[in-house]
C-alpha cells in the first residue's frame, strides 16, 4: 500500500500522482504531487498524521511565469545518494562562508574591501554557529498556521507528499535542486535540519529556487540575530547580495522576532 493511500484514510486527498524523476527509470519517484492547487485546510491534518504515515507535506510552488509547473510536474528532480545526516552543518556553513568572502580578482565585480564590508561586523572571520533558542510556540502548529496563511493568499501552490522524517529530509528525498548553482541539496538539508533543532524551524513551502521556513524560536535581539544573519549569508548569499540591504547588520535587523525565513537562489 502506498503511504498516500494510508493517508487518505485520515484526510481526503485531492487527485494526484507520483512524479517520475528525470534520472529515474521512468517509474514513480519519491514525490506525490496533487494535480491542482493544494486544498485549504489539508496541511495541518496531514502534518499531524506524519507519525502514522511517514509523509511530510510540502506546499510546492512553480517557477514564476512557467505554465508547466516546473520542476515538480516536469520531473526535474534529482534524488541524491546522501542525506542531511551525512553532513556536518557547522562545517558546511563554515565552508560556504569562506567561499562567500573570498575574492577572485579576475572575475569578482567587488573589491576585497567592498566584499568584506557586506559581511560587517564580521569581515572575513566566520563567527561560528549561533546559539539555539527555546521555541516560544509549538513549531509544528506554527508551520500549520503559515501553510494555511500562504494558501489563503490564493497561491497556485500544489500539495506535495514525501516519505521523510522531517521537512529537511523531504528536501533531499524529493530530489529538489533549487540551490544547485550554490550547493547540493543534501548539504542544504543538513543546515535546515540543524535549524529545526536550534530554532524550531519547519519547512512548509518550496519553489523552483525558493524555500520558506516557519521559525518558532527566532532571535529576539539584534545581538542574537547577527550570527544567525551570518548563517543565512553562507546558506543563501543572494538574500544579502540581492536583498536590498547594505550588510549583515542591516539584514539581521529583519530577523529579529521574524517567525518566517525565506530564501531565494539566483
Amino acid at each position: 500500500m502506498h503511504p498516500e493511500t494510508l493517508l487518505s484514510a485520515v484526510v481526503e486527498l485531492p487527485p494526484g500522482r507520483r512524479v517520475a524523476t528525470d534520472e529515474g527509470d521512468g517509474g514513480p519517484g519519491p514525490l506525490w504531487l496533487s494535480d491542482g492547487p493544494a486544498p485549504f485546510g489539508a496541511w495541518g491534518p496531514i502534518r499531524a498524521a506524519h507519525a502514522r504515515t511517514g509523509l511530510w507535506p510540502l506546499l510546492l510552488e512553480p517557477l514564476a511565469g512557467d505554465t508547466g509547473f516546473r520542476p515538480w510536474a516536469s520531473g526535474e528532480l534529482f534524488p541524491g545518494t546522501s542525506g542531511p545526516a551525512d553532513h556536518d552543518p557547522a562545517a558546511v556553513l563554515a565552508h560556504w562562508w569562506e567561499d562567500c568572502v573570498s575574492v577572485d580578482e579576475d572575475e569578482d565585480p567587488l573589491s576585497a574591501g567592498e566584499r568584506l564590508a557586506v559581511t560587517a561586523p564580521y569581515g572575513a572571520a566566520w563567527p561560528g554557529l549561533a546559539p539555539g533558542r527555546t521555541p516560544v510556540e509549538d513549531p509544528d502548529r506554527l508551520a500549520d498556521e503559515h501553510a494555511e496563511v500562504l494558501l489563503s493568499f490564493g497561491t497556485d501552490a500544489r500539495l506535495g507528499l514525501v516519505e521523510a522524517g522531517s521537512g529537511a529530509e523531504a528536501l533531499a528525498a524529493s530530489g529538489w535542486s533549487g540551490p544547485a548553482n550554490h550547493a547540493d541539496t543534501a548539504r542544504i538539508a543538513a543546515v535546515v535540519a540543524d535549524w529545526e533543532r536550534r530554532f524550531g524551524a519547519r519547512v512548509f513551502a518550496v519553489g523552483f529556487d525558493t524555500l520558506r521556513l516557519s521559525v518558532a524560536a527566532p532571535p529576539a535581539t539584534l545581538e542574537e540575530a547577527l550570527p544567525v544573519a551570518a548563517e543565512h549569508f553562507a546558506f543563501c548569499p543572494d538574500n544579502v547580495w540581492q536583498g536590498h540591504v547594505d550588510d549583515l547588520a542591516a539584514y539581521a535587523g529583519h530577523l529579529v522576532g521574524s517567525d518566517v525565513w525565506t530564501f531565494w537562489w539566483d
